[in-house]
């Protein structure tokens, strides 16, 4: 099952996705995120991140593969307007949609060690309806980036492409 969906503002995400069990809901703005401080400051405020936080994109990827301080069965990571992040840095960008997504991957893994149980991580990207198709081909490109530098050929991409079943009447 994919975990990142790019969704029209005020859309909804169908109904075999709402996750059962205890559930960390996490709501971070993208208008808030115009450089990579305020990146790392709207997850250290939407995650509760831990005060030894690194404030750096090694340090966010550690703390998104743990949320121990947070207990959930899942997590759902909703970015709004996720369109507007980073507007002058696609460079920037593209970091924070890799580590979302190779965050994701982590927590979808089916495969646990084992005594170590995993939760799932579901990240929502909202955006305006004009741009969820470039957000998507944007998030479409990074996991390109990512499964070729992992080296991981055989793994299909995560990102949902039913946008017309998602959009709000």
């Amino acid at each position: 099952m994919p975990w990142v969906h790019v969704v029209p503002e005020q859309g909804a995400l169908p109904v075999d996705l709402l996750l059962t069990g205890r559930t960390y809901v996490a709501r971070l703005d993208g208008r808030q995120m115009c450089d990579t401080d305020a990146v790392f400051q709207q997850f250290y405020d939407g995650l509760r991140l831990p005060d030894y936080f690194g404030w750096n994109w090694n340090a966010l990827h550690d703390c998104l593969g743990d949320l121990a301080w947070l207990p959930a069965d899942q997590y759902v990571l909703i970015v709004e307007a996720a369109d507007a992040a980073l507007p002058d840095d696609p460079a920037t960008r593209r970091q924070l949609f890799r580590t979302l997504l190779r965050a994701g991957r982590r927590w979808s893994s089916v495969k646990r060690p084992e005594g170590i149980d995993l939760s799932r991580l579901l990240v929502v990207m909202s955006c305006d309806a004009a741009s969820v198709a470039d957000v998507q081909e944007q998030v479409r490109s990074c996991w390109e980036e990512t499964v070729s530098s992992a080296d991981s050929s055989a793994v299909s991409s995560p990102v949902s492409s039913a946008v017309s079943s998602t959009a709000s009447p």
